[in-house]
């Protein structure tokens, strides 16, 4: 697995990587990680094609599931731990 780009965010760390003729995309916000896997055959022009799938309004949801998550987990722990 190897990185071929990172891409700027103001909330998040993006990176694409490239495995098994798969493009798999890797958002991170603190200790939490969404990851998308893309078959390259599925995209008709490389990267390039990752780049404009990764527009306004998916990022705005992937956000919103970075807060679910979040709660999700805080839930979990205080369970946990009272």
């Amino acid at each position: 697995m190897r990185i071929i780009a990172e891409l700027p965010h103001p909330d998040f760390k993006i990176s694409i990587l490239n495995m098994n003729q798969k493009f798999i995309v890797k958002i991170e916000q603190g200790a939490l990680e969404q990851s998308y896997k893309i078959p390259e055959m599925d995209l008709t022009d490389g990267v390039n094609s990752v780049f404009e799938l990764l527009d306004e309004a998916f990022l705005k949801k992937v956000g919103t599931r970075f807060t679910e998550m979040r709660t999700d987990f805080k839930e979990s722990y205080y369970r946990y731990n009272y």
